[in-house]
Order: C-alpha cells, then structure tokens, then sequence
C-alpha cells in the first residue's frame, strides 16, 4: 500500500483523529503523491464532515506550497489558544464535550498564563474522546472532572462557560460537531452559560453558501454494541447541528467573532475559498 492510500485509510479508519490533525495527514499525503488530482479526490472523499480537509486541499490546488500551509496551520493554532484563553477568568469552571485540539491549546494556554480555573468535561460515547480531553489537560496540571453522558448537568450546573469544538461551521452561523453538542448547547444557553465554539476558520463549509446541507456521517453500530439481536437497529449519528442562536461566538485564529459574521468576513480574506 502506497503512502496516500495508507493515509486515506487512516483517516477513514479514524486512526488520525481531530480535524486539524487529518488536514496535516493530507497536506502531508498530497504533497508526496505525483497524481495531484488522484490524491485530492481520495482524500476529500475520506472524511464526509470535514470541510477543513476539502479547504485545505482546494488551497495546495490553488496555491501549492504544502510547507508554508502547515505551518500556517501551527501558527494559527497558536493564535486561537491565545483569543480563547482571554475569555477564561480565575476561578472559572469550564465544561467541554469531546475532544478538540483548539479548546485544548485555549485552555493550556491559559494555564501557562498562569489563571486559576477547573474543568468539567463528558467522557463522549461512543469512541470516549472526552477522556483524550481529560488526560492531555491533566497532563498539563489542569484539575479535570470526568462525568458520564447522561450527567451533563451536573457537569455544566456550576460551569462559568462552555467550549466546544467544530468539525463544520456552516454560512448560517450554525456549527456540527460531536453528538450531544446540540442538546448540551441549548441546556447550557438556557441556564445562562454562554458557549463558545473554538475552531479554526477553514472549517467553514463554503458549499452551505449555496444552500448544500453538510453531511452528518453516521458510523458502525458495531462502536455502539457489537452484539445484538437482529431486532434492534443501533443508530451511531457522529455529529449534531448545533443552532447559531445557542452560540456567543465562535473563536478562530481571526479573532473573536459572531458566528453569523464569519461567512461575510471570510468572503473577503479567503476569496479562493468560495470558487465552485
């Protein structure tokens, strides 16, 4: 198996996790591969909601230059960790759903400048990405509580804030991400704790300006039960829509910025972005 198929079976298989991290796979993978147009098609089609994967393959068609685009991507991050950590103050608690690299760098970020917060994060059935959260955090010295699924409100009844990633955020402000973000968004807005999405702006789907839906992929029932009787159909839906209405504000290495915002802002930094 050749370096590009190996990578794309890699991110289908979800061995390469994390929007951010299966961009640098194939940044890494296209830039090696002689057939261009080959590799743009396998590794768009090895991830449906992942509209980071098709903008960065859509920029290495436009521009080239694999080098410069991840380290880019590095700096960004940086730039996201340093937005993000200026919305925590001492003494916060934090609660978090799944696992993101940007909330992750936020909340480290913030730990190194030095501000006094906990974290209460939701362990993320059925792949358990919460606990990645978890221990990177505490590897970090960040004090963490690990709550099951079906205890969010307790892990968001004394929270200050909430942070969520994003795997798509869409033209009308809205963002998908892991399930259980829709109906923990809402319960967390309704009780008055603002919510935060953290993402880098290539995650915008530009295809949703033209009124395409984005995919929610749904997976295996094997990673929810393996064995069961032949009566009961196991539904795995990955991602949640979570409402514009629900969100503060959605934190990207551009700024704190509405999410209803981003698409006209974007319009004009990354025009490329747009082409059909």
């Amino acid at each position: 198996m050749d370096y590009l198929h190996k990578t794309v079976n890699e991110i289908k298989r979800l061995k390469v996790q994390g929007a951010e991290e299966v961009a640098k796979a194939a940044i890494d993978a296209w830039d090696k591969s002689s057939d261009k147009k080959l590799a743009t098609s396998l590794l768009k089609a090895a991830r449906p909601t992942e509209p980071m994967l098709r903008n960065v393959l859509n920029y290495l068609n436009e521009f080239g230059n694999a080098e410069r685009l991840l380290k880019s991507i590095d700096s960004d991050l940086n730039k996201i960790a340093e937005f993000g950590s200026r919305i925590i103050k001492n003494g916060n608690v934090i609660y978090t759903h799944c696992h993101s690299y940007s909330v992750e760098a936020a909340l480290i970020h913030a730990k190194e400048v030095g501000k006094n917060f906990s974290v209460n994060v939701t362990e993320t059935r059925p792949d358990f990405q919460g606990r990645i959260t978890a221990s990177r955090l505490a590897a970090s010295h960040i004090r963490v509580n690990m709550f099951v699924d079906s205890a969010a409100y307790y892990a968001m009844k004394d929270a200050s804030v909430m942070f969520i990633g994003a795997d798509a955020i869409t033209a009308y402000g809205d963002i998908i991400n892991k399930v259980g973000s829709h109906m923990f968004a809402k319960a967390a807005s309704e009780h008055g704790i603002p919510v935060y999405v953290i993402a880098h702006s290539f995650k915008f789907d530009p295809m949703t300006e033209y009124g395409n839906p984005e995919k929610i992929e749904e997976r295996s029932a094997k990673e929810v039960w393996a064995r069961h009787s032949k009566y009961i159909r196991v539904r795995n839906p990955v991602f949640d829509v979570v409402p514009s209405k629900y969100i503060v504000a959605i934190v990207t290495e551009l700024g704190v910025i509405k999410s209803t915002a981003l698409v006209d802002i974007l319009s004009e930094k990354y025009r490329w972005m747009f082409k059909l």
